[in-house]
């Protein structure tokens, strides 16, 4: 007879360990014909609504908790992903909603724990056009090397890299989290993010009541042209939506500058040239906006948390002629961005937070 174990021992065995993988091979994602329904409309309950305002689970058993920067980016020490509490998991989604992106160094999280904890804050996303690893549609895989063509980035300067993933979704992500635990050398595939929240905080009251009253196109044209090109699979027919410039988050009540030169191509209701001058301010505004940036150096087993609806991120191509850098990206989904007249700058609630305090 055989163990009682025996199934599980088996299937450990066929589990796949991607940083292995992407030492021995290199490039490993698969392009499988699959197409797939459009993705259907569903009720987003944020986890960051079941939290503790103090977040005492996680403040009071981390070894140290730390911010990066005023405005965004927090640092956690001593505790593993893969073994958060419920209660943990919760505050976390708020922790993440209030600075943006939260990180985690020295983690032992695999892609399949990954994929469990990402189901804990949404449906996960499979990209529309992206490879993946064998067997693993809801990992998205970052992967560049010394190999990688250098045409892609030819016409492209480091602030177009500015996104937040997959924005032309219909709901596009939430709470996402990102491991890279290969890295070209000491130094070298950087990256960073800005602040939605003081993204909007930092325009004038005029241009604040202007922006709130528009409507922009997210688009994925790019990534389905690609695809074509390279003869791969386009999963589903959907890859354009509309959704406000400014969105409200809906745990903090925040309000959030909602564009990115990645997916956002123009503003509904006004001419080209109208569009093309507002988005060009819009896109200076965030990339230049270095009082609400943050940079992140990794280290190889490092985890981001970020939420894709109050932050865009930019990671750094300074390694192409070095190195490799891997990791793979969990992206459960989140709700239809949404414009609510009663939400709150966060410069106001902080300002509000700190006179209570005195």
């Amino acid at each position: 007879m055989a163990p009682p174990n025996a199934e599980t021992l088996a299937q450990e065995v066929e589990k796949i360990d991607l940083k292995h993988l992407a030492r021995e091979k290199g490039r490993y994602t698969v392009f499988p014909e699959t197409k797939y329904e459009e993705i259907a409309e569903f009720e987003h309950k944020d986890p960051g609504h079941r939290a503790d305002a103090k977040k005492s689970s996680l403040y009071d058993n981390a070894e140290k908790i730390f911010d990066l920067t005023p405005q965004i980016g927090t640092e956690v020490h001593g505790l593993q992903l893969n073994k958060l509490t419920e209660q943990q998991k919760d505050d976390l989604a708020l922790l993440v909603a209030e600075r943006g992106v939260v990180f985690f160094r020295k983690q032992d999280i695999n892609v399949y724990e990954g994929i469990e904890l990402g189901k804990h804050y949404g449906p996960l996303h499979i990209h529309n056009t992206f490879g993946h690893p064998p067997e693993l549609p809801e990992i998205h895989v970052v992967y560049f090397d010394t190999k990688t063509p250098k045409q892609y980035f030819k016409n492209l300067s480091a602030g177009d890299g500015w996104h937040s993933d997959v924005s032309y979704e219909k709901q596009p992500p939430g709470l996402t989290l990102l491991k890279i635990d290969l890295l070209p050398g000491e130094t070298g595939g950087d990256t960073m993010w800005l602040s939605g929240y003081s993204a909007y905080d930092r325009l004038s009251p005029a241009l604040k009541k202007f922006v709130e009253g528009l409507e922009a196109v997210h688009t994925g044209q790019m990534q389905v042209d690609e695809a074509n090109k390279a003869g791969h699979a386009v999963r589903r027919q959907h890859w354009e939506s509309t959704h406000p410039v400014v969105r409200v988050h809906p745990v903090t009540g925040w309000k959030s500058l909602y564009i990115q030169p990645g997916f956002t191509k123009r503003i509904v209701g006004l001419t080209k040239r109208e569009s093309d001058a507002v988005l060009r301010f819009l896109f200076n505004h965030i990339e230049t906006g270095h009082d609400f940036q943050v940079r992140f150096k990794w280290e190889e087993d490092s985890v981001a948390v970020w939420d894709n609806r109050v932050t865009a991120h930019n990671a750094i191509f300074d390694y192409l002629d070095v190195g490799s850098r891997h990791g793979f990206r969990v992206t459960p989904q989140a709700e239809k961005p949404y414009y609510d007249v009663n939400g709150k700058s966060k410069h106001e609630s902080d300002l509000a937070k700190a006179g209570q305090k005195q």
